[in-house]
């Protein structure tokens, strides 16, 4: 069951009671209880000298153009910042844009970074173009790495490690405060894509510097929006986001940031209900004859469960399955067609469950393949006892 024990800010109420107030009017002020939707480009100045002044503050919540944002995007960083109990946040228009403009951010020409042979795909396919053709060298290292085998890796010229735990795909969970303590001791930054670990992991208190969401999963929940968010818990480090966000033309829709903030209201609701659901489906799927391995780290004895115990307070609903070895990829293909209640699709967080093959999107260059076939499963808000009846008669069309 979901564990509330996370770090709580000021005033020490719970996670739902801050989701529930975060970023609103007061409850006894006049007017609508959620806040209205700011949309706009230009920005008038009373006069040519505060437009002036008005510029040098433009990072510090003074309109001056439409994509440096105006208050929806305000009142959303300020729920997503309560969330990660970070300082800052920057609000992007997708979750990629919020890989995207850390990395950017703090890397240059020359410059080396370390990331998990398990990161999302579109991470590494940044590490491996953009960055690459920039003349940013990208080393990627066993996720399941030890502090002494970082150290190992780390150069002079090393200057961000990022991390994803666990990874979306094959959810090794990682060792963030050794491996972040490696990067602190070399003066680098940590970035972690936390989008897995929303409200359960806090990445400051394990010492992160900067946390990635994409928004469009949990925070949106009707996998009906694209946002991702930057989250930092100094202010140095969010001028250095804000300027890259703002030099390469970042911006979200203030109507989709209105669509995070009503989203974000019953968050913990969907958290606590999908967390509950899953585990049930991972448990049973742990006791089929046709799976070798359930990958979801709140399982006892699956991989990373004992730095998942220590570090999180509960888990989402995604996790992974590795079929046993003798099934091929036509047959969890046909498993996967077979399923009427899952949608086959990418993202997660929605409502709806998903089933999606992963081997074929898989790139790893340094860890050891996986075993079998494995399939990523996102367990939605159906009633976990037609989900379990779809998932067994979807394993009945496996042959033998």
């Amino acid at each position: 069951m979901p564990d509330d024990s996370a770090p709580k800010h000021e005033g020490a109420h719970a996670f739902a009671t801050r989701m529930s107030h975060a970023a609103r009017p007061g409850i006894r002020s006049l007017g609508f209880v959620n806040p209205p939707v700011h949309r706009g480009s230009t920005v008038t100045a009373p006069s040519c000298q505060a437009r002036l002044d008005n510029a040098k503050h433009r990072f510090d919540r003074v309109m001056t153009y439409g994509t440096q944002g105006g208050p929806t995007h305000y009142a959303l960083e300020d729920v997503v910042a309560e969330i990660e109990g970070g300082t800052h946040c920057t609000i992007t228009g997708t979750g990629l844009a919020a890989v995207a403009v850390p990395l950017l951010a703090f890397l240059k020409a020359g410059d080396r970074c370390l990331m998990p042979d398990s990161a999302y795909g579109p991470a590494r396919s940044i590490a491996e173009g953009l960055m690459k053709g920039w003349g940013i060298e990208t080393v990627f290292y066993d996720p399941c790495i030890d502090a002494a085998g970082l150290e190992a890796l780390w150069t002079a010229n090393t200057k961000v490690l990022y991390l994803e735990s666990p990874g979306s795909h094959t959810f090794e969970v990682q060792d963030v405060p050794a491996l972040t303590a490696v990067a602190k001791k070399h003066g680098a930054v940590s970035m972690i894509d936390n989008t897995w670990g929303i409200h359960h992991f806090q990445p400051f208190a394990h010492g992160c510097d900067v946390s990635i969401q994409a928004l469009t999963k949990y925070v949106g929940g009707h996998s009906d929006i694209l946002l991702g968010s930057v989250t930092v818990n100094s202010r140095d480090h969010h001028l250095v986001i804000r300027n890259a966000a703002s030099a390469m033309g970042h911006y979200a829709s203030p109507d989709d940031c209105w669509l995070a903030l009503r989203g974000v209201r019953t968050m913990p609701v969907r958290l606590a209900h999908q967390e509950e659901s899953a585990l049930i489906v991972a448990e049973w799927l742990a006791g089929r004859p046709e799976v070798l391995e359930v990958r979801h780290p709140a399982l006892p004895g699956a991989p990373g469960h004992a730095i998942w115990k220590r570090d999180f307070t509960g888990a989402c609903s995604l996790f992974g399955i590795v079929l046993q070895p003798r099934y091929t990829e036509a047959d969890a293909f046909r498993f996967v067609d077979g399923l009427k209640l899952f949608g086959i699709g990418a993202s997660w967080g929605g409502y709806e469950s998903l089933a999606l093959p992963t081997n074929a999107s898989l790139s790893r260059s340094v860890s050891a393949p996986l075993p079998g076939q494995a399939v990523r499963l996102h367990i939605g808000l159906e009633d976990v006892a037609d989900i379990i009846a779809d998932l067994e008669q979807g394993l009945a069309l496996l042959p033998g």
